[in-house]
């Protein structure tokens, strides 16, 4: 398993899955926006993707660098973690994430963080079994439909 950053040629294998990622509910000029962002240095947006041994992608994570009260390091907003559904329970994710704590540590950023739904158990467990402590409650305002 190759973990490296995404690149405008990835495109293509990256769309199936940001689609799935999304439950095919975002529209294409969003989508469009994601990936001009994701792609362009000039962003503070950045993914990532896991891609297996004939160079097909298997999961994604997207993450966001931004300043914070408090530390004079960047914080960062894990947004988007997805594996295909066929490669699922191989520990992608895992190493995904391990991947992410790794360049933080490097870069020096202040911490991860992220939010998970409550009813989804898969991701609840991954990141329990990676000894995180999910002690925070998320009350959120939509300002947009």
């Amino acid at each position: 398993m190759l973990i490296r950053s995404l690149e405008r040629q990835d495109y293509d294998a990256w769309l199936p899955l940001w689609n799935a990622n999304c439950l095919n509910q975002i529209a294409d000029d969003i989508t469009a926006e994601t990936w001009r962002r994701l792609t362009n240095p000039k962003e503070s947006v950045f993914g990532l993707g896991s891609f297996d041994d004939s160079g097909k992608i298997c999961g994604i994570l997207h993450y966001i660098l931004h300043p914070t009260t408090g530390f004079k390091e960047s914080a960062c907003y894990m947004q988007d973690l997805f594996t295909a559904e066929e490669y699922r329970r191989q520990g992608i994710a895992k190493q995904m994430v391990l991947e992410l704590h790794a360049i933080a540590l490097k870069q020096n950023w202040a911490r991860i963080y992220w939010f998970a739904e409550n009813g989804n158990e898969s991701v609840q467990n991954l990141y329990k079994n990676l000894g995180i402590p999910m002690n925070f409650t998320l009350f959120m305002l939509q300002t947009q439909s």
